[in-house]
């Protein structure tokens, strides 16, 4: 796997954060409509920037979650393209045709007081659950449905559970 592999795709890390009774984090898109908002943290990878530094970095970004054993990870990319609404947009597509990610799980060690949605200027969700990972490829765009579904796939033997919905300080 190198980054020369699917080049007219953005380079992209997402991460899995498992609870210690198996279920994961989502969270819900900032600005975002129902139904398909839910998602785990993920984001683009810098020139250069090592995929695990990367999803540590995306994680503590989206989620202010830094206290983390790792897992596991997705092995190769695993890709999707825009949609043609996407690709419309020039600031969403930026030039690529899609993304190509590999997935981080990790184990949350931490207190869920550590979790600050507002930890980064540039705010992902607004706000979060702990959840069932079969659940999740529902709760995600169709179009990275298939995205999902390899992911859990991959990560299955971490995951149980479900939990309600925690929204940011002052929202209801």
């Amino acid at each position: 796997m190198t980054e020369l592999d699917h080049p007219q795709h953005r380079p992209n890390v997402g991460v899995v954060l498992f609870h210690p009774d198996g279920r994961v984090w989502l969270g819900r898109r900032h600005r975002q409509a129902p139904p398909y908002n839910w998602q785990f943290p993920q984001g683009g990878v810098d020139e250069g920037e090592d995929l695990e530094v990367a999803a540590r970095r995306e994680l503590a970004e989206e989620t202010g979650v830094t206290s983390v054993e790792l897992l596991g990870r997705t092995e190769g990319w695993i890709t999707y393209d825009f949609p043609p609404e996407v690709m419309a947009n020039p600031k969403h597509a930026r030039g690529w045709r899609g993304q190509k990610q590999v997935w981080f799980a990790y184990r949350f060690v931490g207190e869920e007081s550590e979790i600050d949605l507002e930890a980064d200027e540039h705010i992902e969700f607004d706000a979060w659950r702990w959840g069932r990972l079969d659940e999740t490829p529902e709760l995600i765009v169709p179009f990275k449905r298939g995205v999902y579904e390899a992911v859990v796939a991959a990560f299955q033997g971490f995951a149980r559970g479900d939990s309600p919905v925690r929204r940011r300080e002052g929202e209801n």
